[in-house]
């Protein structure tokens, strides 16, 4: 019983095993593909007409657009051979350029200036700060001028909101020792000193003459 028993079992594996492995028809139809696709023959169009990037055919001697020109070509049996044209020059201020022709097109030409990240019409004038008169020229460059600020005529000018230069709130004045006197005319700045200011050299020191003191003391 026992040999029985395994003879029966390897003749169902044996009946089995082509089942598990599958259709053997699927493998002989992609061997049929595979075969049929290395059969395939392309057209051959050289020395006959020209193709273009899409497909079409075109005759010998015929005018058309390849695709990756916008110039046009004619179909030779060389192949297709294509214009090539003496393109005028792009303006150096164009802003927007249209490849749609054979020839590349300007469509916009810069008309402002761009100045510290703002722009300007051409012609305006303007201050980008309260040093600097500025004006967009025709060629699209800003030219600015920086003010020349004179020498203030005091020892503690200020500079005040939207102006340049400095300027002497308090009029001309030097110093006399640390104190800061006006100029023009003469200041007692002890009970024994009188001080006055050089005419137009207010950054040197004062001229002091020491006088009778109030006490009745005399230097």
């Amino acid at each position: 019983k026992n040999v029985l028993f395994g003879v029966a079992c390897i003749f169902l594996l044996i009946v089995a095993s082509p089942a598990t492995v599958g259709n053997p028809e699927d493998y002989v139809a992609d061997e049929a593909e595979r075969t049929a696709a290395d059969n395939i023959v392309f057209d051959d169009y050289r020395g006959k007409g020209c193709v273009d990037d899409s497909g079409f055919v075109y005759k010998l001697g015929e005018r058309f657009y390849p695709g990756h020109s916008n110039c046009p070509c004619v179909c030779t049996e060389d192949g297709p051979v294509c214009d090539q044209p003496e393109c005028p020059k792009l303006h150096p201020k164009c802003t927007k350029v249209e490849h749609n022709g054979c020839c590349p097109e300007c469509k916009e030409v810069k008309n402002f200036c761009e100045y510290r990240g703002k722009t300007y019409k051409i012609l305006e004038e303007f201050k980008p700060s309260p040093c600097e008169w500025c004006r967009c020229e025709p060629n699209n460059e800003v030219h600015c001028v920086v003010s020349d600020c004179a020498v203030p005529e005091c020892v503690n000018p200020v500079y005040e909101p939207e102006q340049c230069c400095p300027i002497c709130k308090h009029g001309p004045n030097c110093f006399a020792g640390t104190t800061i006197i006006p100029a023009g005319k003469e200041v007692k700045v002890d009970d024994c000193t009188i001080c006055r200011c050089h005419n137009g050299d207010w950054w040197k020191p004062a001229q002091c003459l020491r006088r009778e003191c109030l006490n009745g003391q005399s230097s």
